[in-house]
């Protein structure tokens, strides 16, 4: 059996989450939840993110979950509030909430536009800028800001979704430096196709597998776990110099 890593400077760490009721979001959860950080995570899925919480009762914290619709930013404030006041200053930003819903570009609106760009990119401005002070007072921090290589493989189908991932890295890189000052370190943690219950309803089908089997170097599916391990590090004390990267995990796709 495969021995992951621990890393004890994770232990009683506060982290903020959001997305993390299903899906990759909720393998950041449980597995910051498993390293015993003090979670705190929001969603607007509240049947999932309760049930996430039940399952992860044993750890040695049990995972706040709080109800929240990151478009939303005068919530998303108040819920970063409760989870700073439940778990102390927040030392880890895990930006991960997003909706790569299939759209046509020829009958975009402005108000899907403006909605796209809410729910892809706006929140990850804005709850960097909420935490801020909280990492400052710590004495540093990490901001992890889920990117895609979605929008590199210059697919078709989501181009309101590929731009705003691409904008993640304009936005990692544009607050590396400012950010860096006060030891916050900031990184574009970026999955390839990973494969988790809504992919294998949606979109995989024989079609799909023999086309990870063409490109993907590495043979197997890409899973929401490899993407949480990689985050663990990211916020771990380990990648301490490590800030403004994109980190991809997409098993070698060419």
């Amino acid at each position: 059996m495969t021995a992951f890593a621990h890393y004890p400077s994770l232990a009683d760490r506060s982290v903020f989450i959001s997305g993390g009721a299903s899906g990759i979001g909720a393998a950041f959860v449980e597995h910051f939840a498993r390293q015993g950080s003090k979670v705190a995570f929001i969603d607007i899925d509240e049947t999932h993110g309760r049930a996430l919480v039940e399952r992860l009762a044993d750890a040695r914290h049990r995972p706040l979950f709080l109800p929240c619709d990151v478009t939303d930013l005068d919530a998303l404030d108040a819920a970063i509030v409760q989870g700073r006041t439940a778990h102390g200053p927040i030392s880890v930003l895990v930006n991960n909430a997003a909706n790569d819903v299939r759209h046509a570009f020829g009958s975009t609106t402005a108000a899907e536009f403006d909605h796209n760009v809410a729910i892809n990119l706006r929140h990850q401005y804005f709850a960097t800028q909420a935490v801020r002070h909280d990492m400052r007072e710590l004495g540093g921090g990490s901001v992890i800001c889920l990117g895609s290589t979605g929008w590199m493989k210059k697919n078709s189908g989501y181009p309101m979704y590929a731009m705003a991932k691409a904008a993640v890295h304009g936005l990692v890189n544009g607050l590396a430096r400012e950010l860096g000052r006060d030891r916050i370190r900031i990184n574009a943690l970026v999955p390839g196709w990973v494969i988790t219950d809504k992919q294998r309803q949606l979109w995989l089908d024989a079609e799909g597998e023999a086309e990870i089997a063409r490109v993907q170097c590495l043979p197997g599916y890409l899973m929401a776990d490899d993407l949480a391990r990689a985050a663990l590090f990211l916020a771990a004390d380990d990648s301490r110099m490590c800030t403004g990267q994109d980190f991809i995990v997409d098993g070698g796709w060419v």
